[in-house]
């Protein structure tokens, strides 16, 4: 995984201690995380005018963040007016709410898994519904989303989830330090797999395929 990723599950580098989770469990600090990996390093001023709030309010939430080592300055970059924020390179694991001890941790778990998978939602509805004469053509029809249902033992549901993990950390060894290079652009890759409760279609549909 490469440097924005948000990890929910076991494999992550880092888990978020209670300090870290609480000081990113406010919306607007996960939404300005969320843009850090999504668009490269920026500053408070260009955080500012893309979520529509003032610099002090983005200087102060980075401050925060900073604080807890979510975020980092960029080496040599900037002045001491303007400051460059980029996330560190590595996954993170945000501990779900069943997995802290204390109210509070579980309260600051919800605000950041909710707020960030709406986030993630957000941007997948942002490509769907993207007009296609908006996007360069050598970048039309480029996107897959991908569902598949099977039944799965534990031990498969894991092997699976390795493989698909594989992929996505090979791709990221293989081409992280290719920001700003010429004729690309910040892509997103994702992949889900989670088991499906049972219910009375369970078996209506064993193996089905959506693709944009």
């Amino acid at each position: 995984m490469t440097n924005e990723t948000a990890d929910f599950g076991p494999e992550a580098g880092r888990t978020l201690d209670a300090g870290a989770l609480k000081a990113l469990a406010h919306p607007l600090r996960v939404r300005i995380y969320n843009l850090l990996g999504e668009r490269g390093p920026q500053t408070a001023s260009t955080l500012a005018a893309l979520i529509g709030e003032t610099s002090g309010a983005t200087s102060y939430h980075l401050r925060a963040l900073a604080a807890h080592d979510l975020i980092r300055e960029v080496v040599g970059r900037g002045t001491a007016r303007e400051r460059w924020w980029e996330v560190p390179r590595g996954s993170v694991n945000v501990p779900g709410p069943q997995e802290t001890s204390s109210p509070a941790a579980r309260a600051a778990s919800q605000v950041v898994m909710s707020e960030f998978f709406r986030l993630r939602n957000d941007s997948l509805m942002e490509y769907l519904n993207r007009p296609q004469m908006e996007q360069p053509e050598e970048w039309r029809d480029l996107g897959l989303v991908l569902t598949s249902r099977l039944d799965l033992t534990p031990e498969q549901m894991v092997a699976v989830r390795n493989e698909l993990k594989g992929v996505l950390d090979r791709a990221a060894d293989r081409y992280r330090d290719q920001e700003g290079a010429p004729g690309t652009r910040r892509v997103s890759m994702r992949t889900e797999i989670f088991d499906l409760a049972d219910g009375p279609d369970r078996h209506a549909s064993n193996d089905t395929s959506i693709e944009e």
